[in-house]
């Protein structure tokens, strides 16, 4: 029994879960703490748990297009969160335009689906070029020449946003239908826009696990993760395949974009 399990798993393995069950320990044993202390209600309790549902509603996304990269390319994007950003930025354009303009406020919905739309365009535009210019050259060379040149386009594209627009922090406008909360029942109430973060998340997520488990191209994506060589000899084409991995890992993200509480 014991030598199977030695097989199956690795060192990396028992490494990861040891990690994990001492940060969920120090988190329990935290929270009990801070019950015992008796500075929070329940209501603030409800009201920390929604948020962080929330806010990691947006983490997995990101950590889902970092995965997705890494499971294909076997190298880390430093790039990943830049081609987020120019989803994030080009959208905020968008919407304050049709902030300025009345659009918004008459029509939020669709105003809405064509701001995620533009910015979903622009990250995946933007990470079909990463991969053609700086990525698909070096995919025979050794893993850190990769690694280095993603680098080198996050800080390149840090600048060229920072040179464009500026440093400043730019907040999304305020959507009517999504001010306020809706109640639960009495002293619990959750804001609109975290309800809007959460479902929109988790469809999401839903989304991109059926696009890779149940579908063509999901099972050519994790072929090349497997072997890149031998998904080639039975007609697989990698390039494409990676594109379509680098297009998918970002535009998840862009929808998010107005909705980070």
């Amino acid at each position: 029994m014991l030598k199977r399990v030695l097989e199956r798993y690795t060192l990396t393995d028992f490494f990861m879960w040891l990690t994990g069950g001492s940060i969920v320990t120090l988190v329990v044993v935290g929270s009990i703490a801070t019950l015992r202390t008796g500075n929070y209600t329940y209501r603030h309790w409800f009201d920390f748990l929604v948020f962080g549902l929330a806010q990691g509603s947006v983490y997995a996304l990101i950590a889902l297009g970092y995965t997705l990269v890494y499971g294909i390319l076997r190298m880390i994007n430093f790039a990943h969160s830049e081609v987020f950003m120019s989803g994030a930025y080009i959208g905020y354009f968008v919407v304050t335009a049709f902030n300025r303009s009345g659009f918004l406020d008459k029509n939020p919905v669709i105003a809405l689906l064509i701001v995620s739309v533009v910015a979903i365009l622009t990250s995946v535009t933007v990470a079909v070029l990463l991969e053609r210019i700086a990525y698909r050259p070096l995919r025979k060379a050794p893993r850190l020449v990769p690694l280095i040149t993603a680098i080198g386009a996050s800080f390149f594209l840090q600048e060229t946003f920072r040179t464009l627009f500026g440093s400043q922090s730019k907040a999304y406008p305020d959507v009517d239908i999504l001010k306020g909360t809706i109640s639960l029942g009495g002293d619990f109430a959750i804001q609109k826009i975290q309800i809007l973060v959460i479902v929109a998340a988790g469809a999401l997520m839903a989304a991109l696990y059926f696009y890779v488990m149940r579908t063509r191209t999901g099972k050519a994506m994790r072929a090349v993760s497997e072997d890149k060589d031998t998904a080639a000899l039975i007609g697989i084409d990698v390039d494409a395949i990676i594109v379509r991995t680098l297009c998918w890992a970002p535009w998840p993200l862009a929808p998010e974009a107005s909705s980070i509480p």
